[in-house]
């Protein structure tokens, strides 16, 4: 398998799986081919020619041809210049690492993480969130972020990777829909009565069990494991918390129960004000089940996989 192969199997699982439903992707796909034909032509050159197929800005290709085939890998939640050099290092002690696979974006992936944001309003729509509503919170919050991102020195570890010649990859949104999806289905399945019971489906997980161990497992910071769960919204992809001001709007629509990766302090007294109970799943480990249920959907058996960075593999049935 090349390393284009892998990218591109690891976008159509995240479209697969995205929970806004295909429909709606591949009508954002069109929609960006339209913008593109519509641009003058010295535009056309800074245009992201990915976009046209790739729904997700902050998935790419940050280094390599892409014909680079793979045979192993290195995984990692966070991939700095750190983890490149130990990569480097590991390859000319005999390890065959052929890419660094990283979930958190870097380069221009996290450049332009704040446009997989414009997910979280379709997603909200499909909870009963009047899309204008949704659209216009988010819209400003999209901006907070862009703004927040713009002096940042994204490249760092891309250049890492470049001047050693390892080629590199990013999947971040691929895999926050693929936890996302998989926990929203679990949870409205077995549909758990009180917020004991929401905890104890996430601890059947080895990624909740091992977070658990290492003191950072899923807590619930508002509420009580007494209370009924009622209508639970799983919050785990589009790039990075949201508005603090839709709490409400969920409410208003039904919302009973939030499952989140993580949920700033700011937010968390919004979601009080509103009388919401929140479950914060973990980050790292939502990110650890993420990215094994990806790999599970997209590696070819044979693919040998090392584990860094705060990332351990697990494979699901």
């Amino acid at each position: 398998m090349t390393v284009r192969q892998l990218y591109e199997k690891a976008v159509n699982a995240g479209i697969e799986n995205d929970p806004r439903g295909r429909e709606v992707v591949d009508k954002e796909i069109e929609a960006q081919k339209k913008n593109y034909e519509e641009l003058k032509e010295k535009e056309k050159e800074y245009f992201d020619m990915e976009s046209l197929t790739n729904p997700y800005s902050d998935t790419r290709i940050l280094h390599g041809s892409g014909d680079e085939e793979v045979k192993a890998l290195i995984a990692g939640i966070d991939i700095e210049v750190g983890e490149i050099v130990l990569a480097d290092h590991l390859r000319k002690n005999g390890k065959g690492i052929d890419l660094i696979v990283s979930h958190h974006p870097e380069g221009m992936a996290f450049a332009n993480l704040y446009d997989v944001m414009r997910i979280q309003a379709d997603i909200l729509g499909r909870f009963g969130v009047p899309i204008n509503i949704a659209e216009t919170l988010m819209e400003k919050r999209i901006s907070e972020v862009e703004r927040r991102l713009m002096p940042v020195n994204h490249n760092r570890a891309v250049d890492a990777a470049r001047l050693l010649d390892i080629p590199f990859v990013c999947f971040h949104t691929p895999a926050d829909n693929m936890v996302t999806t998989y926990l929203q289905r679990l949870f409205d399945e077995k549909k758990p009565y009180r917020i004991s019971d929401v905890i104890d489906l996430l601890l059947e997980l080895p990624e909740y069990r091992d977070a658990k161990r290492l003191g950072s497992g899923p807590k619930v910071i508002l509420g009580s494991e007494k209370h009924k769960a009622g209508k639970i919204f799983v919050d785990m992809t589009g790039g990075t918390e949201g508005s603090k001001d839709i709490f409400q709007s969920l409410t208003t629509s039904g919302v009973n129960t939030i499952v989140a990766m993580h949920l700033s302090e700011e937010h968390r007294k919004e979601a009080e004000k509103n009388h919401l109970n929140v479950i914060i799943a973990g980050h790292i480990a939502s990110d650890n089940l993420g990215l094994n249920l990806l790999f599970d959907s997209i590696l070819d058996d044979g693919i040998d996989v090392l584990e860094c960075s705060g990332f351990k593999r697990y494979i699901h049935g």
